[in-house]
């Protein structure tokens, strides 16, 4: 693995170790999007290497991860050939204290809610900056619509007290376009104090594919910190 010196990348590093470390062979694993499970990917990779693991099947959530799985020599599975998925690991944009999540910086949370739900053990992976009393605290609500119903989607949103924006892409004339093929409308709500309940209203709104709400699913949080200049990981 290439060394880093930048002590916040050490830390996504060593969180993505950790969640690698728990990977035991023979499993099928669900491998999320983003930069700290990017080094979830690769430590699994380099343990496949060395011959520490043996005989794991990934399934991705993302373009990303089929990319990074390649890379670093993970064989890859779909869902119609497999009948478990024993780990998950994938990243958070936000974590409240019961373990609920927002999800989808990265545009992926649908796949990668199918894929973690389905999981027996979901492990999140992600900085101390991610975790918030509330969650929509820090961090707008993505959600994924088909093309042609973004607008009226965004009225229904602005009914349950949302404010509502399509998504842009960067490096990119026009929206951001999904692996699915459809645009992400981020929300902001002023707080979200029941993440179950909007979890199913805005996915009962026609158009609405996924939301980036995942209440319920979570097992393990490992949590990258930076104390005294020097990265330390725990679990809650």
């Amino acid at each position: 693995m290439s060394v880093e010196t930048d002590p916040a990348k050490i830390m996504k590093q060593q969180v993505g170790v950790a969640a690698a470390a728990r990977v035991q062979s023979g499993s099928i694993v669900g491998l999320g999007t983003g930069s700290t499970t990017a080094y979830a990917i690769q430590a699994l990779g380099d343990r496949l290497k060395s011959g520490d693991l043996k005989d794991i099947k990934g399934v991705p959530t993302s373009f990303q991860a089929i990319v990074l799985a390649r890379r670093y020599g993970i064989p890859l599975v779909t869902l119609d050939e497999i009948d478990h998925i024993d780990v998950a690991i994938d990243g958070a944009d936000e974590v409240d204290p019961h373990k609920n999540l927002i999800k989808g910086g990265g545009a992926a949370h649908t796949q990668e809610k199918i894929v973690d739900s389905l999981a027996n053990q979901f492990i999140v992976v992600v900085d101390s900056g991610k975790l918030v009393e509330h969650l929509g605290s820090t961090f707008l609500l993505p959600v994924e619509v088909i093309p042609m119903a973004v607008t009226p989607v965004m009225r229904a949103i602005v009914k349950l007290g949302g404010k509502p924006e399509l998504r842009m892409g960067i490096k990119k004339a026009g929206p951001v376009v999904t692996d699915q093929g459809n645009l992400v409308i981020d929300v902001k709500f002023d707080r979200i104090d029941n993440p179950a309940d909007l979890e199913k209203t805005l996915n009962n709104i026609p158009g609405v594919l996924e939301n980036g709400l995942f209440v319920g699913v979570t097992d393990l949080v490992l949590v990258g910190e930076i104390k005294d200049g020097q990265p330390s990981i725990r679990e809650f």
